[in-house]
């Protein structure tokens, strides 16, 4: 299977998203911020990092790069897709996702191993998970604060899309402590903490991050059978 990871002006952490695709079993292809269309593949990652130099807000400009026509398009065909960090800031400027990411409360940057509890599994990048299972990944982000009117926060605990949530203390003050999100049919998922820095013994906290991305390996494997 074939999982595209965009690269854009500022991304960190595309090379490790490769790497932990590559981990769980399936071919990382890069893809380019400027990239009209998208080859074959099965699912796409929005890495982590500062995207255009997170000039105007986190994210507010690489929606409009090139590659996210073809990922927006992508996603509405059921292409699994997820953000992981500026990748999250990007999937809520594209309106893939409700909600948006701004200041930590605290405006300080937050560097540290967090733990999340998982709670919805039956997306495409959480079947892996049991309902409920504390994770530990690490989070590295000062603009990590999920806020959304009262609304759609109710909709969203209520139609099982609040993926995960931050397990103990908050880092940066998101409302009802949400962590990560999904979409309407499950295929888009945004995470501020990074998965993609614990597959490994060596060198993260914990290898509970592989989960999100064997998840996916798993969920389109079901699709194809």
């Amino acid at each position: 299977m074939r999982v595209g990871v965009v690269t854009f002006p500022g991304s960190l952490d595309d090379v490790d998203a490769a790497r932990a695709v590559r981990l769980a079993g399936a071919e990382p292809v890069p893809l380019w911020h400027g990239d009209e269309q998208l080859p074959d593949l099965d699912a796409v990652v929005l890495p982590g990092g500062f995207s255009y130099g997170d000039y105007l807000r986190c994210g507010a400009i690489a929606r409009f790069s090139p590659v996210m026509r073809a990922v927006t398009a992508a996603a509405g065909d059921g292409v699994p897709v997820l953000g992981i960090c500026n990748g999250f800031q990007i999937l809520c400027e594209a309106h893939l996702l409700p909600g948006a990411l701004t200041r930590n409360r605290h405006l300080h940057f937050r560097n540290r191993d967090q733990r999340l509890r998982i709670e919805a599994t039956g997306t495409a990048w959480t079947n892996a998970y049991e309902p409920e299972q504390e994770i530990l990944v690490p989070i590295k982000s000062g603009e990590g604060c999920y806020v959304a009117d009262p609304a759609t926060l109710d909709e969203l605990a209520a139609t099982g899309r609040v993926v995960a949530r931050y397990a103990g203390d908050n880092p940066n003050g998101s409302a009802r402590d949400i962590a990560a999100v999904a979409n309407q049919t499950g295929n888009v998922v945004g995470i501020m903490p990074h998965p993609e820095h614990a597959v490994e013994p060596l060198t993260g906290p914990s290898t509970d991050g592989l989960g999100f991305f064997t998840s996916v390996l798993k969920h389109l494997a079901g699709a194809a059978g």
